[in-house]
């Protein structure tokens, strides 16, 4: 079983910066990697979409939406990825959860909440 802790979410103003974490563990500190992590954020009454999404291998798919404003990276040895949120919009504003992929499991934060205040 994985575990995922996120951090870093808040409220920003538009235009502003703001950086997400999501570290992975397992009981008993067992060793183990994860195939692909993600962010994926939901609004109230929405589904939930993908944000950015990274594989182990390094190679990284983004939503339309923040393509050229948001960046996802991966320390492979920490099993934590991070978000890296520029220029950010009214429209980002949601519940940003955390993903983990490990073979045919998956595996989801608590979330957290971003605010773009105007």
């Amino acid at each position: 079983q994985v575990q995922l802790v996120e951090s870093g979410g808040g409220l920003v103003q538009v235009g502003g910066s703001l950086r997400l974490s999501c570290a992975a563990s397992v009981s008993r500190g067992h060793y183990f990697s994860l195939n692909a992590m993600g962010w994926y954020r939901q609004v109230v009454g929405e589904q939930r979409e993908l944000v950015a999404r990274i594989s182990s291998l390094g190679t990284t798919m983004y939503a339309d939406s923040v393509k050229g404003r948001f960046s996802i990276t991966m320390d492979n040895a920490k099993n934590t990825v991070f978000l890296e949120m520029n220029s950010v919009r009214p429209e980002d504003t949601a519940v940003y959860y955390c993903n983990a992929v490990q073979g045919s499991g998956t595996y989801w934060g608590q979330g957290t909440q971003v605010t773009v205040s105007s």
